[in-house]
C-alpha cells in the first residue's frame, strides 16, 4: 500500500499565511535550508476556555525550514500574546508567549509517510506546508488550563474585612464553620490545651 492510498488527499488553502511553498528552494534537497520569519494573525479558536490568543492578533514565526531524507523539518520559536481571565480573581490579564516548535512535514511516499498514521506526523500537500495545526498545538501546549493572573493573586475581592485577601502578611485567621464553634467553645482555640 503507498502513501498516497493510505492516506485521503489534503489540501492546504495556498493563499492562507501559514502556508510555504518549498517546492523551489527545499524540495528533495536534503541540507538545503530556509530562514522563515513572518508574523500571520491569529484565526479562530487559536487557545483554550479560559485563554487563548486574540483572533487577529499577530503570531510571530522565527523558523528555520530544512529539507532532511524525509521531508522539511521546521523548527524554531513563535511568539504572541494571549488574553485570558484568571481563574481565581476572574479580571482579565494579557501574557506573551514564547513556545519553540519542531516538526517533520513527510514527503508523500516516503518510509515515514508510509508507516505512519494520518494523524501521527505532517505531510507536505501539493509541495506545500500548512504551519497552522503545528504552531497550534504548541502554544496550546504552553497555555495553563487554570490560569493566574500572577502566581499570588488572592481571589475576589471581598466587601469583608475579615476575608483572606485583606489579612496581613505574617498573620494568620482562622475563619471557624459555625457548625463547628460548639467545640471550640469547648475546647477553647488553637493552641490551647485544657485540663
Amino acid at each position: 500500500m503507498t502513501g498516497a492510498d493510505k492516506h485521503p488527499h489534503p489540501t492546504v488553502d495556498a493563499s492562507s499565511p501559514w502556508v510555504v511553498d518549498v517546492a523551489r528552494e527545499l524540495l528533495r534537497r536534503p541540507g538545503q535550508m530556509k530562514t522563515l520569519r513572518r508574523d500571520v494573525p491569529a484565526p479562530e479558536g487559536f487557545g483554550l476556555e479560559m485563554i487563548g490568543v486574540p483572533v487577529g492578533e499577530p503570531i510571530h514565526l522565527d523558523l528555520r525550514l530544512e529539507s532532511v531524507m524525509e521531508g522539511v523539518l521546521a523548527s524554531g520559536t513563535v511568539e504572541t500574546d494571549v488574553t485570558g481571565e484568571c481563574s481565581r480573581c476572574l479580571e482579565p490579564f494579557t501574557e506573551h508567549v514564547d513556545v519553540d516548535v519542531t516538526e517533520l512535514y513527510a514527503y508523500p511516499s516516503s518510509v515515514t509517510d508510509e508507516t505512519a498514521d494520518a494523524d501521527e506526523v505532517s505531510r507536505i500537500v501539493d509541495e506545500r506546508i500548512d504551519l497552522e495545526p503545528a504552531v497550534r498545538d504548541a502554544v496550546l501546549l504552553e497555555l495553563p488550563v487554570t490560569p493566574l493572573c500572577r502566581d499570588d493573586c488572592p481571589g475576589v475581592v471581598s466587601p469583608d474585612p475579615d476575608a483572606w485577601a485583606f489579612v496581613p502578611a505574617g498573620e494568620a485567621r482562622e475563619r471557624i464553620d459555625p457548625r463547628w464553634a460548639a467545640l471550640q467553645e469547648k475546647y477553647g482555640g488553637a493552641g490551647r490545651t485544657e485540663n
